[in-house]
C-alpha cells in the first residue's frame, strides 16, 4: 500500500489562505492550512477582549456590492445571510447637518446625481468641479496613472482644496487606506470607476452582522471533506518550494506550496537559495504599510440613529452602529500615523470628542466604556513606488526544475487596492495555478459596467495576468484534478 500523495500545503489563513484551500478542496485536493494564530481570518478577524469578555472585530470591515469574489467567498462558507445591506451613505456636519448619499432613478454613471446635487456638504461650485472630475474618471485608463498619485489626478481636474479634503480624501483614506497626496492614482482612480460608476448596485455597502471570525466557521470542514486539515497555532519558520518546517520543528513535505503570508514574514521564513534566484521575494523588505485603528465605545444612551455615518472634516472617517439602539459604536481612522502613538485614554478622548461635536444625540451621553484597537501594519501603503514592486503570484522566468512557491495576499497583483476582495482574488489565483489552471478560473466575474456607463466610456480594465513561462513553471508538478465545483449564485443578500 502506497502513501498518499503529499498535500498542497498553504501557509497563513487570512483570506488569501482560506479562500484557496477551500477552492482546493472543492476540487479534490488535499490541503494542509497552517496558521502561527489560533485563529482564522488574518487581520479580518475577532478577538475576544480580556477585559469586557466581549468578541470584537480588530476593525470595521466593509464590502461593496462590487466585491464579487469576496461575495463568492461567503456564498461558498455559508456565511453571506450575514451581510446587513444599505445604499445609503450618510454624511454628517458639525452640529449634525447630514447629506443623505443614495441611488436614484438615473442609471449608472449618473445614478447619484440627484443625492449628490441635495448635498448640504457641497456648495454648487464645488459639486461642479466634482461633475467634472468624475466624468474624466469615467474615461480615463487608469492603468496610465500608476506611476503618478492620485493627488496629481486631482490636480489635473483643478480639484478645490476644500473639496479634495471634504469629499475625494474620506473616500479613498477609507478604501485605500492613505491619502490622496500618497496613494496611486491607479488604485483610487478604481474605487471610483468600479465602486462608484460602474453600477447602481456597485457601492452598496455591506456589514457583517456577527463577529468576522464566525464567517469562516465552515471554512475547516470544507478542507476536511477532501482528505485535509488545518493547523491553528502552527508557527512557520522555513519555508521551501516542496516543504515547510514548523517552530515545532516538524519538517512537512508538499506537492506544492502556497505562501499567504505578509509580506515581511514571507520574506523572514524563505528558503535562502529561492531567496537568491526568485526576485519576488527580494522586494519584499522594500513594502511599506499604513496603519488603521478601530475604536469600540460604549454609552449610557443612544447616539447614533443611522447604520453608519462619515464624518465630514474630521479625524474619524466613518462610525458604525454596533447595536439596535445606537450606544455601541465603533469608529474606524484609516492612514492613521498621527493616532499610533496616542495612549487609549488619549485616542478615547479625542474620538468622543468628535462625536459630540457632530452627533446631536450625544451631546449629553457619557462614555462608559472604550477600547482602542491598533494595527500599525493594517494594509500595505498603496503607493506608485509599491505597485510596481506588487510580486506576480508566480515569477516571470523559471528555468529551475522545482516548481516555484506560489504567492497570496492583497498585496500581490491582484488589480485592486489592499481590500478583502483583493485578498480573495489572489487566494482563488493562487489555487488555480497550482492545479495548472488558467489563472481566473475561480475568480469571479467583475460586476459588468451599466449599459449607459460604457456608452460614455467606461471599459472595464484587464487584471494582472501570470505570464506564459509562469503557466509553465505550474505544470512541472501536476495535481490531478477534478471536475469544477459548482459555483453559487451572488444574489443581493
Amino acid at each position: 500500500m502506497t502513501d498518499a500523495p503529499p498535500p498542497i500545503i498553504i501557509v497563513g489563513a487570512g483570506l488569501a489562505g482560506i479562500a484557496a484551500g477551500i477552492t482546493l478542496a472543492r476540487q479534490g485536493v488535499r490541503v494542509l492550512l497552517l496558521e502561527t494564530r489560533k485563529k482564522l481570518g488574518g487581520r479580518a478577524t475577532s478577538f475576544t477582549d480580556v477585559r469586557s469578555g466581549e468578541e470584537l472585530d480588530n476593525c470595521q470591515h466593509v464590502v461593496l456590492g462590487c466585491c464579487t469574489s469576496y461575495l463568492r467567498l461567503l456564498a461558498e462558507l455559508n456565511a453571506a445571510h450575514h451581510l446587513t445591506w444599505t445604499r445609503e451613505q450618510y454624511w454628517i456636519e458639525p452640529g449634525g447637518r447630514t447629506s443623505v448619499i443614495r441611488p436614484g432613478p438615473f442609471p449608472a454613471p449618473a445614478h447619484f446625481t440627484g443625492s449628490i446635487l441635495a448635498a448640504a456638504f457641497l456648495s454648487l461650485r464645488e459639486k461642479l468641479h466634482l461633475a467634472r472630475a468624475m466624468n474624466a474618471i469615467l474615461r480615463v485608463d487608469r492603468s496610465a496613472w500608476q506611476t503618478r498619485t492620485f493627488g496629481e489626478f486631482l490636480a489635473h481636474c483643478a480639484q478645490p482644496q476644500r473639496l479634495v479634503d471634504t469629499f475625494w480624501a474620506p473616500v479613498i483614506v477609507s478604501a485605500c487606506n492613505l491619502e490622496p497626496a500618497r496613494v496611486a492614482a491607479s488604485s483610487a482612480l478604481q474605487v471610483f470607476q468600479e465602486g462608484f460608476l460602474a453600477d447602481a448596485h456597485a457601492a452598496d455597502v455591506g456589514v457583517s452582522s456577527v463577529p468576522l471570525l464566525r464567517l469562516y466557521e465552515h471554512a475547516e470542514s470544507i478542507i476536511q471533506s477532501a482528505g485535509g486539515s488545518v493547523r491553528l497555532g502552527a508557527g512557520v519558520e522555513h519555508m521551501s518550494a516542496t516543504s515547510v518546517r514548523t517552530t515545532a520543528g516538524e519538517v512537512l513535505h508538499a506537492h506544492r506550496v502556497i505562501c499567504a503570508l505578509p509580506p515581511e514574514r514571507a520574506a523572514s521564513v524563505i528558503d535562502p537559495a529561492i531567496a537568491s534566484i526568485d526576485h519576488r521575494f527580494g522586494a519584499m523588505s522594500r513594502v511599506q504599510h499604513s496603519p488603521i485603528l478601530g475604536v469600540h465605545l460604549r454609552f449610557d444612551r443612544p447616539v447614533l440613529d443611522r447604520p453608519h455615518c462619515v464624518l465630514v472634516n474630521a479625524g474619524v472617517q466613518w462610525l458604525f452602529r454596533k447595536d439596535s439602539d445606537g450606544t455601541a459604536v465603533h469608529a474606524v481612522i484609516s492612514a492613521a500615523d498621527a493616532w499610533m502613538d496616542l495612549t487609549e485614554d488619549a485616542i478615547s478622548a479625542r474620538v468622543l470628542s468628535e462625536i459630540k461635536q457632530y452627533l446631536p444625540l450625544a451631546k449629553d451621553a457619557n462614555l462608559t466604556w472604550a477600547r482602542a484597537v491598533k494595527e500599525k501594519r493594517a494594509t500595505f501603503a498603496p503607493t506608485p513606488e509599491m505597485e510596481q514592486l506588487r510580486p506576480a503570484p508566480l515569477p516571470r522566468d523559471w528555468p529551475h526544475a522545482t516548481p516555484p512557491i506560489i504567492l497570496a495576499g492583497d498585496w500581490v497583483q491582484t488589480g485592486w487596492p489592499a481590500t478583502m476582495e483583493g485578498a480573495v482574488r489572489s487566494g482563488y489565483r493562487a489555487a488555480a495555478l497550482a492545479l495548472n489552471r488558467p489563472v481566473d478560473t475561480f475568480v469571479a466575474p467583475d460586476m459588468p459596467p451599466a449599459r449607459l456607463a460604457r456608452v460614455l466610456g467606461l471599459r472595464p480594465v484587464p487584471r494582472p495576468e501570470a505570464t506564459a513561462p509562469a503557466r509553465a513553471a505550474a505544470a512541472i508538478l501536476t495535481t490531478p484534478s477534478a471536475s469544477p465545483a459548482p459555483q453559487p449564485s451572488l444574489a443581493h443578500v
